[in-house]
């Protein structure tokens, strides 16, 4: 199935006109008419928006279509901007263990908790979670703060000794970044 998807919910006429377009289109298009099998799609789904003439629908990514005739084009072109906004939004998320890391709000969230995080911060856990393996120092005065790895710093330690405090004092979490024998490792 196509990353990008079109639902079109109880609105056939809309279905058949998007259909004869698909050849020029950049999403699949789906043409549902029952609740329960858009409950069911959407969970299959990751990127998806739904347009419909129901303007009671409780979901994500909604488009309601009662202003007709209607602009093809426009609307093309709007389920489109939706999607991308949807797209970026999803990549910008990554999941370690039971957090999640918000790319764009440089933000670290554990159930409803969250913790703003600096940009370095950010890089950091980033780098270390990339690396299945313990990451040293000198790898991450290299690669995150752009140093030398000739040059006597304490940078890191004291960066890393910082982000684990403040993961600590935010969701009572010691063991989120780990110091190994050959350097640091996110758990």
């Amino acid at each position: 199935m196509n990353y990008q998807n079109l639902i079109v919910y109880k609105f056939q006429s809309l279905y058949h006109i998007l259909e004869e377009l698909s050849p020029n289109l950049n999403f699949e298009i789906l043409n549902i008419e029952n609740e329960n099998i858009l409950n069911n799609q959407i969970e299959e789904l990751k990127n998806y928006v739904i347009i419909t003439k129901s303007k009671n629908l409780n979901f994500h990514n909604v488009v309601c279509v009662d202003n007709l005739p209607l602009n093809i084009f426009k609307l093309v072109e709007k389920i489109n901007v939706i999607l991308l906004k949807s797209q970026f939004s999803d990549q910008s998320k990554v999941k370690i263990n039971d957090y999640i890391i918000d790319l764009n709000s440089r933000e670290i969230i554990l159930k409803n908790k969250k913790l703003k995080l600096t940009e370095k911060e950010v890089d950091t856990i980033m780098h270390l979670f990339k690396n299945k393996k313990p990451v040293s120092v000198n790898e991450l005065q290299k690669n995150v703060w752009s140093y030398q790895s000739d040059i006597e710093t304490h940078t890191v330690e004291t960066h890393i000794y910082r982000l684990r405090k403040k993961i600590s004092n935010a969701f009572n979490d010691n063991e989120f970044i780990m110091s190994k024998k050959n350097g640091y490792q996110v758990n």
